[in-house]
């Protein structure tokens, strides 16, 4: 991860926004052409040209092709570890198919879970699970899909199942003392870890509140499409999978990986390869299928794993409830999501060595007169950072090193600076699309970005919540509190 922010002091404001209105304007008229099918490999391109037209303002501000270059491999750098755990998910995904885990949860997850009180719940679960690890990424990548699934199966339409999924996995993502986002914000603000938890509990449980009435008011107002068969459900998933509770053992293995602070990429390995032997084990039938053969031999049995690791894989069944739930695209299925963050880092990449980023924000707190001002310049750079930058790092890193001599200068404690940052930056990088959070969450959970993104409550509101804070001065903590006097 880049902490260094370059400056260019002959770029302009109107420069530095000429690639960002040019992306703009392609990528609408391109989702407006393609819609869905946007995501296939036309915005990635679009993404290069937003790159060149910076690059050109670049050149023209005397700034390098070489210095542009090695920005953009810094970028790209610094999302290897994000590339291999989107791999590393998609191989999760094949191998707890065909080993019934998601299966399984999916069966018992029927029974227990009533369309009444399904949403809510799933905001609850999400949320539990994202605090315990302290990641959303693994939130979405274990109970995320599986409750996905659940919701599919109940007739939810899914863009509102994934959308209480990220708000339960962001909610938990911020105040996990765990999370990477967590730490870094109180960093870059020159604050302490635990004092930044407990301020930014203040607006993030109002928030939270908000986003769990709306859930419960959703699940017992909004109708689930379709007349969906719950036992005719669980019959067809007893009747193409051994079901047993033991294939829990897997997702609770990797929980607690997670939480013993393991890294995430080597808990999803562990998953994976304990979800292979599972499914050897359990569903052996499954892995003849996919292989091709009657009898399974060591040859047959490796072929059905890699299979179902590395490539789509279909599991028959006459339900058309269970058909998408019974289908994974393992690694391969996750190429296009890589694409898009390669050619989101060139962009973002090009932006920050042309000095563009750095321009933006300066412009935003040359606005901020008033403390609301400084409040809402703060805000506004994150989210033009998330949506320029593509990295919901940066969005904390560039505004955290260019506001906090501001913040310090009016007298505000630094943790009012890391709460914004987390409430600005860290929940609204899911909502764009190319944006490597949103490119991760949409290929994860299977629901494209525009889909979710009405239904990500908790993400929405967070922002607006902070600027109410600070609009009617609501736990603003100044630096110097006044002392009582002495009678």
């Amino acid at each position: 991860m880049q902490t260094k922010i370059h400056r260019n002091k002959e770029l302009s404001i109107g420069e530095a926004l000429i690639p960002v209105l040019a992306i703009v304007i392609l990528l609408g008229y391109n989702v407006y052409v393609f819609g869905d099918e946007a995501l296939s490999g036309s915005n990635q391109f679009i993404l290069l040209i937003g790159g060149a037209v910076a690059a050109i303002v670049g050149f023209i501000n005397k700034v390098t092709y070489e210095k542009m270059m090695e920005e953009v491999a810094n970028n790209i750098k610094s999302t290897v570890g994000a590339i291999l755990i989107l791999l590393m998910v998609g191989a999760l995904a094949g191998t707890w198919l065909v080993s019934g885990i998601i299966p399984t949860m999916i069966y018992y997850g029927l029974q227990i879970l009533s369309p009444a009180i399904f949403l809510p719940a799933t905001l609850i679960i999400c949320s539990i699970i994202s605090i315990a690890t302290g990641s959303s990424w693994t939130t979405s990548a274990t109970v995320g899909i599986a409750l996905i699934g659940v919701g599919g199966a109940l007739g939810f339409d899914l863009g509102m199942v994934a959308g209480a999924v990220i708000s339960g996995a962001y909610f938990g993502d911020k105040l996990s003392p765990m999370s990477d986002t967590t730490n870094l914000a109180p960093a870059m603000a020159g604050t302490d870890l635990f004092t930044h938890i407990r301020y930014m509990v203040l607006t993030t449980i109002p928030t939270y509140t908000v986003t769990l009435i709306i859930f419960i008011i959703m699940g017992l107002s909004v109708e689930s499409k379709g007349d969906v068969n719950i036992d005719s459900l669980l019959h067809d998933i007893e009747g193409t999978f051994n079901v047993s509770l033991w294939l829990f053992a897997v997702p609770i293995i990797v929980i607690g990986l997670i939480i013993k602070k393991t890294e995430p990429l080597i808990a999803l390995l562990a998953g994976t390869l304990l979800a292979a032997l599972f499914a050897i084990i359990f569903q052996p039938h499954i892995i003849n299928q996919i292989a091709g053969v009657q009898e399974m031999t060591f040859e047959s049995g490796y072929k059905g794993i890699m299979n179902a690791i590395t490539r789509d894989v279909v599991i028959p069944t006459e339900n058309k409830t269970l058909a998408d739930l019974f289908t994974s695209g393992g690694m391969q299925k996750m190429l296009g999501t890589v694409w898009l963050i390669l050619c989101a880092m060139v962009f973002g990449g090009i932006m920050d060595a042309i000095g563009a980023l750095a321009r933006i924000s300066q412009s935003l707190l040359k606005m901020a007169h008033t403390t609301f001002g400084l409040f809402a310049s703060t805000v506004g750079s994150c989210l033009a950072i998330n949506i320029t930058a593509s990295d919901q790092y940066l969005s904390i890193v560039v505004p955290g090193k260019m506001f906090a001599k501001a913040y310090k200068e009016k007298g505000l404690a630094p943790e009012n600076l890391s709460r914004t940052l987390e409430d600005a930056g860290t929940v609204t990088s899911v909502l764009i699309p190319w944006n490597t959070c949103g490119a991760y969450h949409s290929s994860t959970l299977g629901v494209a970005t525009v889909d979710y993104l009405p239904y990500a409550i908790f993400n929405i509101l967070s922002p607006f919540t902070t600027l109410i804070f600070a609009a009617f001065q609501i736990k603003i903590k100044m630096l110097l509190e006044p002392k009582p006097s002495i009678e």
